[in-house]
């Protein structure tokens, strides 16, 4: 069984800015700025996202038929290029390690399966008597990704291949991984013998699996039986429609959000992206402040992981303090996480804080601003109001009244807000 934890994780993740080719000292940049200004709210683990064992790693795409750097079990290990400290078999050991004495967390991204170029290699897996192309299995072969092939799970081999790459990511110190290409189609055999091989090692690894394109609530309980985080969608980019497609999917996940492992909305594309990734060209994300307020109250409400995908020492500081409002981060302690409306553009969620507070999250998905009234007892709140109701994002006490107001029912309190296009509020309201 994965590690229980009482909040979903929170991080950074190379992806976003620097695609398949970031560099170590791109990593501890980050690492250090998480250190300094966003680990005392939470932020605690620094991921390299794919190909970390390219020396030929380049922005928009993958190559066909890369020089991986493996060693003699076909095994990935860091480019010491890019990653110089790994050079003499160190592997990951010393970044990891620099990464700890700042108090954070080390994470690796990898891929289901075998190296192609371990098969061709023909490497021998290691505490066994086969080889890679015993253990492989071309026909269930990643569609996007040219480095991996499959295992072969009827063969004993496959599992001690998993054990061995576990063992050696151990080794290093890795405490958080994300496994790709597990969840479309749904790799059901890997995942659990993914599982395994991290239970073995001994160490507490979290694992996150990915990319949950059409992923159903049918798999929920082996989900949680083998994993940390599993993501709810493919690849999320600044984009406002990728954004709103998300409201449905949260819809249906959040409620079942808990310790028991955490459904996940994909990394926060916000800041400084595309540096050198797989999308777009070097930019500040394409959001508009509105939007990005929209995207986070909506990920923390639904208490999904946070991975901040832009590059934390070049973005600007007001999305840095997205990231520093501990009165919104709060939220991820809350429970009972849900929508509660969905009407003509007008979304609602609420949720219950670990004090008594009551949370409500108000979204607007028109192109237009627009001011509304809210029935408090619609978003589950009293109906006579004796205590605080604070907007979190700008510290305003908001408006309420009693007057006769259309929807609002007699005798009931008005909650009057201005939302912007795309834009969101998130109320807090302490009863006196």
């Amino acid at each position: 069984m994965p590690l229980a934890r009482t909040t979903p994780p929170m991080g950074w993740n190379s992806w976003d800015c620097f695609g398949t080719t970031v560099t170590e000292a791109e990593v501890l940049a980050n690492a250090e700025f998480m250190a300094k200004h966003l680990l005392p709210y939470g932020w605690d683990t620094v991921v390299v996202d794919i190909d970390w064992s390219d020396p030929t790693a380049r922005s928009h795409g993958y190559n066909d038929d890369a020089p991986l750097a493996m060693d003699e079990h076909g095994r990935l290990i860091p480019d010491p290029g890019r990653f110089p400290s790994s050079a003499g078999g160190a592997g990951f050991g010393p970044l990891a390690e620099r990464i700890h004495a700042l108090g954070l967390r080390f994470g690796i991204h990898t891929m289901r399966g075998i190296p192609r170029r371990a098969v061709a290699a023909d490497a021998p897996i290691l505490g066994t008597d086969a080889r890679a192309s015993e253990v492989a299995d071309p026909a269930n072969a990643c569609e996007w990704n040219p480095d991996m092939v499959g295992l072969d799970h009827d063969h004993p081999a496959a599992q001690a291949y998993y054990d061995s790459t576990l063992d050696l990511y151990a080794s290093w110190g890795v405490d958080f991984i994300k496994a790709d290409d597990m969840l479309w189609p749904y790799q059901a055999a890997d995942i659990e013998a993914y599982a395994r091989a991290i239970a073995r090692t001994g160490r507490p690894i979290e694992l996150s699996l990915s990319p949950g394109r059409d992923l159903s609530l049918t798999r929920l309980d082996h989900l949680r039986e083998h994993a940390t985080m599993w993501r709810i969608c493919d690849d999320l980019w600044d984009d406002w429609h990728d954004v709103e497609a998300n409201f449905a999917r949260f819809a249906r996940w959040a409620p079942h959000a808990s310790a028991s492992g955490w459904p996940d909305g994909d990394m926060l594309p916000l800041g400084r992206i595309g540096i050198r990734a797989e999308r777009g060209e070097p930019r500040h994300d394409r959001l508009t402040p509105a939007e990005r307020v929209s995207l986070m109250t909506l990920w923390l409400v639904a208490r999904s992981p946070l991975m901040i995908g832009g590059d934390l020492p070049t973005s600007d500081p007001a999305t840095i303090a997205l990231f520093t409002n501990a009165d919104a981060l709060a939220l991820l302690r809350a429970e009972a996480s849900r929508e509660v409306f969905r009407e003509n553009g007008l979304v609602l969620w609420t949720a219950d804080g670990t004090d008594g507070e009551r949370y409500v999250a108000a979204f607007n998905l028109h192109d237009e601003a627009r001011d509304i009234a809210l029935d408090a007892q619609n978003v589950d709140l009293p109906a006579k109001l004796d205590g605080e109701l604070r907007e979190l994002w700008t510290g305003a006490e908001i408006a309420t009244d009693h007057a006769a107001v259309r929807g609002v029912a007699h005798g009931s309190t008005a909650i009057r807000l201005s939302l912007a296009p795309h834009g969101a509020a998130l109320l807090r309201y302490v009863a006196h």
